[in-house]
C-alpha cells in the first residue's frame, strides 16, 4: 500500500517545527544560564531550579502520569551518558 506523500510531507514539517521549536527553547535556556551566572547564581541551583519549574509546567500541560514517563526516560538517559559535556568512552 503506497503511503500518501502528503501525509508524509505533514509528518515531516511537524517533525521540523517541533526541531525548530527545540533549538529556539534551548537558546533561551542557554541565555537564562548566562545571566543567572553574571548574577553569580551557581549553574547547579540553576539547574536544579530549571528541573523543578519544568516538571511543574509538565504536570500541568500532560499529568503526573506522562510528566513521570518523561523523567524517566531522562534518567535513563541521563544515565547512557546523554547529557554529559564531554564523550564517554
Amino acid at each position: 500500500m503506497p503511503i500518501d506523500p502528503r501525509i508524509s510531507l505533514l509528518a515531516l514539517s511537524e517533525a521540523d517545527a517541533r526541531g525548530a521549536a527545540m533549538s529556539a527553547a534551548m537558546s533561551y535556556v542557554g541565555e537564562a544560564f548566562a545571566l543567572a551566572a553574571l548574577d553569580g547564581v551557581e549553574p547547579q541551583d540553576l539547574a536544579e531550579a530549571a528541573l523543578c519549574a519544568a516538571m511543574c509546567e509538565l504536570v500541568a500541560v500532560r499529568g503526573e502520569d506522562e510528566a513521570a514517563r518523561i523523567a524517566a526516560r531522562l534518567a535513563d538517559r541521563a544515565a547512557a551518558g546523554e547529557f554529559s559535556v564531554s564523550r564517554r568512552q
